[in-house]
């Protein structure tokens, strides 16, 4: 399925100038490899710009500013004119060069240029066929997998069978950015790098935001000499991001060259926007990846990341359900007529295999209850102290205590991961979960530490040793999984549950006389809240109807506007609050449901046109009620912008997501209007920047094409762990 390619160019790359891998703009190399031809398009279709053996294949010397029909051929143009009206990309069709070859015919986009990229195809008429029959098979085999680990096996073996490179790897990347190889299929006497990790200064910071982008990455030869843009044109340099054909940071080909490859391949695993790892593809000689198989690849990679998605969350799913079923055996073995720290203590040993700890204890003043493997003496009152010293009420959570408690340095071997949770009270209690300590000998393709060092006159040089070098790891314990750290955070509040019902039951053998007058007294304090709550409501109403009073008292203008954008607003702050009254719930806001109720407001605002131009992904997902407000306020403005510059406030399709990842949300708000309407000077934009700086978040804009997307990443909350 592969094509061989002999070896292209001179055998040395260009001189490494460089001072910043993380800096380096590989998005603008003003070159491409030598494998095809790349023609840069006007909006008139005429040539402004080239490189690669333009003159050898199309046989025209006098190639600028002709037409692409001349060059190419008048079908080429025609499809090139169809794509031109709907704003796409993609595949072109085959053209014969002057050499009785075959190539395939790509067009991207920089701008208002069109990249004409012209590559050697596969010379065969009927590999589509025979291409989707093999990947209908591999998508099965991915199917059948029984097990994420499996499916990472498949893969490699399928992704190799489809390629015919020597070696495949599947390499997920780690919340450091360091990689390692979960899975890798490989030719007799191909090294292997599987359970290998790769520090995260392998792969730069923009290359992985190319690698969403651009999902599939292709280096015939890594010996290649570059072929550059010609002429040189005056402006800023052309952005070659979607380029396949983009020339190479010379610092990858030398990494490459040190590691023993002659050509490589890389498809991006993509899950839900997010880069989750990398189908990693060696070959030790000069091999060409053809378009077809680059399309095929790319769709693999997208059933890879589908079911490893879907593999994960039933995992995910089994293991809550688990752990669901021993919090209520625990807490149905709870007495109520006994203190709630007597009880725990005398349960330690089921509280530990609830959150698969080596050891347990429970802490309420000087009386300590210990099980299992726990710190000596005194360290663990001195630990419940720190723990309790704290003013965040959520579980505490960390596999490397030391680290962040000094004192646990002395007793790492016994406690060197700690979940702890506190129940407040005159006398706090402290529940405490620990894991002993897991020496760890990771496996590095190479010593990390050499991975990028400084050359001569501090130009960078990759390193040249990716033997195996191990590194012993101390004072880590294993890692608690988000469902064990939910699972002791659900246990907290049951056991706040079963203490506030133990003292409502000695409370009631001793106070029975004062129990009705408590009652009332909790019931008048609830409705003042709530008549607090509704006055606070009915202020902003009130604000909201004036404001819309003062926008038709001025007509149709720039101060309408302003005072509808300002009404929007306060109904942001107005909905929450709404809410909080309507609820017994005060400390969160489900904002599915707060944006669904906020952009049902606006639409109906806006008219009955706009109420149906919104479409709406949320997932549920409960922030703190001021974040709540901050988000709003932020989609508020976002769906101004988008009706303001998108449509010019004509009615026009919205499409409102939120979706979570990990412990951080994302917004996207995304419009098919005229696009390039980003960030600007005015308030709104100005107001935008603030609120997302208030989140600790990050907003971008993305071309839609058609429309403009806006991605608002945001911690869910901001509350640091340990």
């Amino acid at each position: 399925m592969s094509a061989v390619m002999e070896p292209l160019g001179a055998r040395n790359a260009p001189d490494i100038d460089l001072n910043g891998c993380d800096r380096e703009p590989i998005h603008i190399p003003g070159a491409i490899q030598p494998h095809g031809l790349l023609l840069v398009v006007n909006a008139e279709h005429q040539v402004i710009q080239g490189a690669g053996r333009i003159e050898a294949l199309t046989g025209r010397e006098d190639w600028v500013n002709a037409t692409l029909e001349s060059l190419l051929d008048v079908d080429i143009a025609e499809r090139l004119h169809r794509l031109d009206k709907t704003g796409e990309t993609g595949y072109l069709g085959r053209w014969r060069s002057r050499e009785h070859l075959d190539y395939d015919v790509i067009v991207q986009r920089a701008g208002d240029l069109r990249l004409i990229e012209v590559e050697q195809s596969s010379q065969s008429a009927f590999l589509g066929v025979e291409l989707l029959s093999r990947l209908d098979a591999a998508g099965s085999a991915l199917e059948r997998a029984a097990s994420s680990s499996a499916l990472c096996e498949r893969a490699a073996n399928e992704f190799r069978s489809l390629t015919g490179f020597d070696r495949v790897m599947i390499y997920r990347f780690l919340d450091d950015d360091a990689g390692r190889v979960l899975a890798e299929s490989r030719t007799e006497g191909m090294p292997s790098f599987l359970n290998h990790h790769f520090p995260a200064s392998d792969i730069p910071k923009q290359a992985r935001a190319l690698y969403v982008r651009n999902t599939v990455r292709v280096i015939p030869d890594v010996l290649y000499t570059p072929q550059p843009l010609r002429p040189e044109r005056e402006g800023p340099p052309l952005d070659m991001s979607d380029c396949g054909l983009r020339s190479v940071s010379p610092v990858h080909m030398k990494y490459m060259q040190n590691m023993g490859i002659r050509a490589t391949a890389s498809v991006s695993i993509v899950m839900d926007g997010v880069l989750w790892g990398l189908v990693a593809c060696h070959s030790r000689r000069p091999q060409l990846l053809t378009y077809e198989l680059r399309v095929a690849c790319a769709t693999l990679a997208r059933a890879l990341a589908r079911q490893l998605k879907a593999k994960g969350d039933a995992e995910t799913w089994r293991e809550r359900l688990r752990l669901r079923a021993q919090e209520d055996e625990l807490m149905a073995a709870m007495p109520l007529d006994a203190p709630v720290s007597q009880a725990l203590g005398e349960r330690l040993g089921d509280f530990a295999s609830l959150v698969d700890a080596d050891g347990a204890a429970v802490v309420r003043g000087s009386v300590v209850s210990t099980h299992g493997v726990c710190p000596p003496g005194r360290a663990v009152s001195d630990l419940a102290r720190w723990i309790a010293g704290r003013p965040d009420p959520r579980p505490v959570f960390t596999h490397a205590l030391s680290a962040v408690h000094a004192p646990a340095a002395d007793w790492a071997d016994k406690a060197s991961g700690l979940l702890a949770f506190v129940l407040p009270g005159e006398e706090p209690m402290v529940i405490m979960a620990f894991r002993a300590e897991q020496v760890e000998t990771v496996r590095w393709a190479g010593d990390p530490h050499s991975a990028v060092k400084d050359g001569p006159d501090g130009a960078l040089t990759p390193r040249k040793s990716f033997a195996d070098w191990a590194e012993t790891v101390r004072g880590r314990s294993r890692r608690w999984r988000p469902a064990e750290v939910e699972a002791a955070g659900r246990l907290r509040d049951a056991l706040m549950d079963l203490s506030s019902v133990r003292s409502l039951r000695t409370l009631n053998r001793v106070l029975q006389e004062s129990v009705a007058d408590r009652d009332s007294r909790l019931q008048q304090q609830d409705f003042l809240l709530r008549e607090v709550n509704h006055r606070v409501q009915n202020s902003l109403q009130l604000i909201s109807s004036f404001l819309a009073l003062q926008a038709r008292s001025h007509g149709e203008g720039p101060a309408s506007d302003v005072l509808h954008e300002a009404r929007r607003r306060v109904r942001a702050v107005s909905l929450v609050h709404s809410r909080l009254y309507r609820s017994d719930q005060f400390e969160t806001i489900d904002l599915s449901r707060y944006f669904g109720e906020l952009i049902d407001e606006m639409g109906q605002s806006m008219g009955p046109e706009w109420a149906r131009a919104f479409t709406l992904d949320l997932s549920p997902i409960h922030v703190e009620t001021g974040r709540a407000v901050t988000l709003g306020l932020v989609l508020t403005e976002l769906i101004i912008n988008a009706q303001k510059y998108a449509y010019d406030g004509e009615p026009g399709s919205i499409q409102v997501t939120l979706e979570e990842e990990r412990a951080s949300l994302r917004l996207m708000v995304e419009d098919e209007g005229r696009g390039g309407h980003q960030s600007g000077q005015g308030f709104g934009s100005r107001m935008i920047e603030s609120l997302v700086a208030q989140l600790g978040g990050a907003l971008e804009y993305r071309p839609a094409r058609p429309g403009l997307r806006a991605i608002i990443s945001a911690p869910i909350d901001q509350t640091p762990r340990l």
